[in-house]
């Protein structure tokens, strides 16, 4: 790791964007979303240059939706504030059944006509996230189970991909989104 490396200072860079954006959806803060923006960007580029290309249209995404997160948080259902609730347990077979279509789907484009690094892996990430950032936005308590999940996969193959400060980053992010849960969890119980 070069500190003088263009890449790696734009990895740094990424990361401490990321990092702050996590940290405050954790803390149930709507500046979260516009720091998001930034951190998509950032990682968009990043993510690029190490051929990892789910995740750089995860970043696409990533930015779409911070916008609107940021204008649900902010609006609410009807003007007020949204409230954390739980995912009904009707949505779980259909969004289980989304992920893992799409994760082999899209897995499978990646593999054919890419050079990309771990295609499947690199799609389940995608999938995941794509799941975890539309529930968070619609302030799921569950959403932190899934970002559990995305986070266990994604450090192995960051480090493996030659992204060791992404993957360490996102052992933080497993820890947060351990602390987030608790935290949403006692805003919830607050709420009742």
């Amino acid at each position: 790791m070069d500190l003088s490396d263009p890449t790696f200072q734009l990895e740094i860079a990424a990361n401490v964007a990321a990092a702050a954006s996590i940290l405050l959806a954790g803390r149930n803060s709507v500046h979260g979303w516009w720091m998001s923006i930034i951190a998509g960007l950032l990682f968009a580029l990043v993510f690029l240059q190490a051929r990892l290309y789910g995740q750089v249209a995860l970043q696409g995404f990533f930015i779409g939706v911070g916008a609107l997160g940021w204008w649900q948080w902010l609006r609410g259902d009807h003007g007020a504030p949204l409230p954390i609730t739980r995912m009904p347990k009707r949505a779980w077979p259909w969004l289980a059944a989304l992920v893992v279509a799409g994760t082999w789907g899209y897995g499978w484009m990646l593999a054919r006509h890419t050079d990309g690094q771990a295609p499947y892996v690199d799609a389940a990430i995608l999938l995941l996230s794509m799941v975890g950032q539309l529930m968070m936005m619609r302030r799921k308590l569950e959403c932190w189970w899934v970002w559990l999940l995305v986070n266990t996969l994604a450090v192995p193959l960051y480090y493996g991909g030659g992204l060791q400060l992404t993957a360490l980053l996102y052992v933080g992010y497993w820890i947060n989104a351990v602390v987030a849960l608790r935290h949403w969890r006692q805003v919830m119980a607050v709420a009742r």
